[in-house]
Order: C-alpha cells, then structure tokens, then sequence
C-alpha cells in the first residue's frame, strides 16, 4: 500500500534537495528577502482575518475575464497569491491545491490563483500542471498591492535570481521585480475575509487540507 506524502512532507524534501543542489552562499541570497520582510512586518500590513476584500477583474490564463464579487454570488471564494511559475514552492503548492480542489469545490468555494505573471505564463503553468482552477494575471500586482502584499526583491536576491536564471522582467513584463508574498485568503459571500495566511517565507505554505477544514466550519456554521 503506498505511502501518502503530505504537503509539509513535499516541502520539506524540496528544501533539502535543493540545500544539496545549490551553493550555500546563493541560498543566502536567494533567500536574504525573508529576513527583511520579516523586520519590516510586512506580512502584517496585508490585509487580514476579518477585513472586507477590494474587489478586482482579471484576465485568466486564456484570456477570460474573471470578477471576484461574480464568484461571491455564488460561494465562498479561495485565493492564492504566487509568485510564479519559475517558483518551485509555487509549483508544489498549486499541484497540492488541484489535489484538494474536488473536496474545496463539493463545499460550494471556486478557487482562482494571481501573480504578475503574463498571461503566456499563466497559461503556461496551468498546463504544465494540469491544473483546473483558475490562474489570473495580475500584471503590475495592482491586485496584490491592494492586499497589501507587494514587495520589490532587491540585491543580493536579484543577482541570485540571475544566476538560476530566473529573471522576472522575462515573466512579469516590467523591470520592477516586484512581487507578492505568497498568501492563501479564504473569502466569504459577504467580500469578508475568513483566513489570511501571510508568510515572508516563501518556502512555507499553507496546507491545503487547513483551507478545507475551514471551509466544513463555515458551512456548518450557516446552517
């Protein structure tokens, strides 16, 4: 009988895949943004558990328009902020979320995904991973700002990202390197945010399993 593997499991193994893969010193700086998101408390300017979300229209992946206050009408609305598909930890986190996308979808949410990634991206990643959800393009985080949760990756992080050749300007379609920190907000019918989770690390995400969870009370606590 084979052996499911968790989220945080899946996570994890990545970190130490690429702890063995790749320099020590360009780990640090690929990672030195956490600690200064970390010291600025930027996660904590997001917008947060119980504030009313802006609403927005975007385009999809193939070049639909999507309103969050059009899937309100209709359920709870999930969004995850990524920062794209050069971004592994992206990347697993939106396969966990197709995984569990069946179960979010029976408790009567949808699902959509933003990042400042050009549409061709967007598209891109939705068939890389086979993913059913939709995946937005936010370009120039004008959505994302509005959350609150853009910031601008500086040196040494963009040398780094140069060095794995992962260069934003290529994928965003501007020379701001700017981007959100990744967060998972679980919305209900009335624009209010249920869960917010902000985190400056990048390489932490939010279980997918949690947001369901979530989604059981909230049906169950309108009857």
């Amino acid at each position: 009988m084979a052996t499911t593997v968790s989220f945080r499991q899946q996570l994890d193994e990545y970190i130490r895949m690429q702890v063995t893969r790749l320099p020590a010193n360009l780990i640090n700086d690929l990672t030195s943004p956490i600690e200064m998101l970390v010291q600025s408390g930027a996660a904590k300017k997001a917008l947060q558990e119980g504030a009313q979300v802006p609403d927005f229209t975007l385009p999809t992946s193939d070049g639909q328009e999507i309103t969050l206050s059009h899937l309100l009408k209709h359920g709870p609305v999930v969004i995850t902020f990524y920062r794209g598909i050069w971004c592994n930890f992206c990347s697993l986190e939106m396969n966990a979320y197709q995984h569990e996308l069946e179960r979010i979808q029976e408790l009567g949410a949808s699902l959509i995904a933003i990042s400042p990634q050009k549409q061709e991206h967007c598209l891109a990643i939705t068939k890389k991973l086979d993913l059913t959800f939709a995946v937005l393009s936010d370009l120039g985080n004008q959505v994302a700002r509005q959350f609150g949760l853009v910031f601008t990756i500086g040196e040494p992080a963009r040398s780094a990202h140069y060095k794995v050749h992962k260069v934003l300007p290529k994928f965003n379609g501007d020379d701001s390197w700017e981007v959100p920190i990744p967060a998972t907000y679980l919305i209900d019918q009335s624009g209010t945010i249920r869960l917010a989770f902000i985190d400056p690390d990048f390489m932490n995400r939010l279980d997918p399993e949690i947001i369901v969870e979530r989604l059981k009370e909230l049906k169950e606590s309108q009857g």
